[in-house]
């Protein structure tokens, strides 16, 4: 017996449930292929659909039964699946960098549940924004600004960021949910991280740190010391940074994640040549290169050799620094990574330098601070956004075409016919218009997949996608909005997503590596000196 609708798309959600989402978008696929007359399961297996393959970061496709969603939610009337399915389709406009869009939608979530008292939605709806504003103010951080060059509009975007997370978190904290609350912690600590107010962070991976620990997550854990670490490094604490990250390490090692695991290497190997505990900073760079090797991440290789060959200048080991250099420049070479070094044969070894400012053949703390601006930082994952268990929604606006009804032209002439028989003529010639009429109104929608309709219904649900399309109530702003963004069968869904800068598996994420630039540019700028033009003492620029 052939599978239903239903029970294909059934089948569909509990294989994303497990994890499968390719097999799930198979049986998704398939129920749209048998269709439904019932739109509510409809909306959900896009929904559905849409999620299954954000997870497999396909958003084109995402996007288009998201898309699909949203305009079925509106014309059944179903607020609340309209508000979710806004929701989804914000998050795929955040992923491919379309920020105002998924603004628009974040609010559309946000109006919608408050005008259904829903608090849930709100909660959602606002972390949403704030993720939004999160992506955007990173995004204009590592786009290819100069270093010290902080956009305001950065600024604006990431202080965006936090009044919505900290909205969340009054709601979350009046739900009494203990899990979304940490996962808020974590992307407000983020944040703060990334403006540069580190305190402020501290309180928020804090707090993030004890929610982990509540719920025995372990991985979440390590994120949190991770992120602890890193602003400890800011705030100059670097005995106290080292101790997060040797946290993160026995948590690495524990859940067995060999990348994690030579990333808190890393981070501690920087930590202690900060310290000038340069012979602790090798053996966790050795460690590292070994993790590397053997996960043949030769990014992350490179980058080890690189530190090294720092770590042994300081202790004037010039002939093994000059070969961990060389191994260096060589596998920069290959993997095209020329983000930050220069190799000087000057008196042997010669330590990199990110900047020109520096002295060639300077390490101390502010030639290690500059390394350590490339790399220091791990995302967190707590940025990710849950999609919507079970047959929930997710949809991006769609816009049918209507197709204009098709003219009845027919000449009868009295002389010609008898008055029955033109009757009997008008009634089969407009039967046969009107069947034309509904094929073409028919396939004005072909672009819902899997809708069935019926004699009974298939007029009425006809009229309101039509009027959908036409309708200029005020409330219909925000879907012609993003109509008129996306273009009438959004083209540009097409265009991947933004790629993420070059790194490799064992090396931090270089997400935060802008702020750490500026960070250490303002530093550098302070202490650069205009030379007077006439005899006088030396002065500080001012900032």
């Amino acid at each position: 017996m052939e599978a239903s609708c239903l029970e294909l798309a059934l089948e569909g959600e509990r294989l994303c449930k497990v994890g499968d989402y390719r097999a799930g978008v198979s049986f998704f696929e398939s129920a749209i292929q048998v269709g439904t007359e019932d739109l509510q399961i409809l909306s959900a297996i896009y929904s559905q659909l849409g999620n299954a393959y954000f997870h497999l970061q396909d958003y084109s496709k995402a996007l288009e039964f998201h898309r699909h969603d949203l305009t079925l939610t509106r014309t059944i009337g179903d607020q609340l699946g309209e508000a979710k399915a806004s929701g989804n389709l914000g998050n795929t406009l955040k992923v491919l960098g379309r920020y105002d869009e998924a603004a628009a939608c974040c609010q559309r979530h946000l109006d919608i549940s408050r005008m259904l008292h829903d608090k849930v939605g709100q909660a959602r709806a606002l972390y949403n924004y704030g993720n939004v504003y999160h992506a955007k103010g990173k995004n204009i951080c590592w786009s290819g600004i100069d270093p010290g060059d902080f956009p305001e509009e950065a600024r604006i975007a990431l202080k965006k960021a936090t009044e919505f997370y900290e909205a969340n978190l009054i709601i979350v904290k009046e739900l009494g949910d203990r899990a979304a609350q940490g996962r808020t912690y974590g992307n407000l600590g983020n944040t703060q991280y990334l403006l540069g107010n580190f305190q402020n962070a501290v309180l928020a991976h804090e707090q993030r740190l004890l929610i982990a620990k509540e719920f025995g997550d372990r991985a979440a854990e390590r994120r949190a010391y991770c992120n602890l670490g890193n602003a400890y490094i800011f705030l100059g604490q670097f005995e106290v940074a080292a101790e997060h990250y040797k946290r993160t390490l026995q948590l690495a090692r524990q859940l067995r994640d060999r990348a994690v695991e030579a990333q808190a290497c890393y981070s501690l190997g920087n930590t202690y040549t900060l310290l000038q505990d340069y012979e602790r900073a090798i053996d966790y760079h050795l460690k590292h290169l070994i993790i590397a090797q053997d996960l043949k991440d030769r990014i992350g290789e490179g980058r080890a050799c690189w530190s090294l060959g720092n770590a042994h200048t300081a202790l004037g080991n010039h002939e093994q620094a000059l070969q961990f250099a060389e191994r260096h420049l060589e596998i920069s070479k290959e993997v095209c990574d020329m983000i930050a070094v220069f190799f000087s044969p000057l008196d042997g070894a010669k330590a990199y330098s990110f900047s020109e400012s520096h002295a060639p053949d300077t390490l101390g703390d502010e030639g290690f601070f500059d390394l350590l601006s490339r790399f220091q930082g791990n995302r967190m994952d707590d940025q990710r956004c849950s999609l919507e268990g079970g047959l929930s929604r997710a949809s991006a606006p769609s816009s049918p075409c209507e197709t204009p009804p098709v003219a009845i032209r027919k000449s009868i002439s009295a002389s010609e016919a008898q008055a029955s028989e033109q009757s009997g003529h008008f009634l089969d010639l407009l039967a046969s218009s009107q069947g034309r009429r509904l094929d073409e109104q028919r396939a004005s929608v072909a672009g819902l997949p899997g809708l069935h309709l019926d004699q009974n219904t298939s007029q009425d649900v006809l009229s309101k996608l039509i009027a959908s399309a036409d309708s200029k109530e005020p409330e219909d702003d925000f879907f012609d909005m993003l109509i008129k963004c996306q273009g009438s069968r959004l083209d540009d869904q097409r265009c991947a997503p933004p790629p993420p800068p070059k790194r490799g598996p064992t090396v931090p994420d270089e997400d935060f590596f802008s702020l750490i630039l500026r960070s250490q540019a303002k530093r550098m700028d302070e202490q650069r000196v205009i030379l007077p033009s006439d005899p006088g003492p030396t002065q500080l620029n001012p900032d």
